[in-house]
């Protein structure tokens, strides 16, 4: 897998999402773009963010997952994640995130919830 691309996997109506080593302004516009395609294509009432491979993201990240939480409430669905390490925890905590989306360790603690 190229570091900076992401992948989507389906389960049921759960769409889990692995994020890339870097979570920043050149790559969020992909994944905005192919989230929204995604989304109107597929029933989806809950989003899993898998944050283990991601070691920065910045600003730009945290609108993405600010605009699919926003999303998700708004249809009755919700958002969590799961992996993300103490740099990328202290920039979800600067963000307000993680007051808003839950963060699990491991992917079957997040996908359970």
């Amino acid at each position: 897998m190229n570091q900076n691309t992401f992948t989507y996997e389906a389960r049921g109506h759960v769409l889990v999402i692995h994020l890339p080593k870097e979570l920043d302004h050149h790559n969020c516009r992909n994944l905005r773009y192919e989230t929204d395609l995604l989304l109107s294509e597929n029933y989806v009432s809950r989003i899993v963010f898998d944050f283990s491979k991601t070691e920065f993201m910045d600003s730009s990240g945290i609108g993405v997952l600010l605009n699919r939480y926003k999303q998700m409430a708004g249809s009755g669905g919700s958002v969590a994640l799961y992996g993300a390490g103490s740099q990328v925890h202290r920039i979800l905590n600067v963000g307000g995130l993680s007051r808003l989306v839950p963060c699990f360790d491991i992917e079957k603690t997040a996908l359970a919830r």
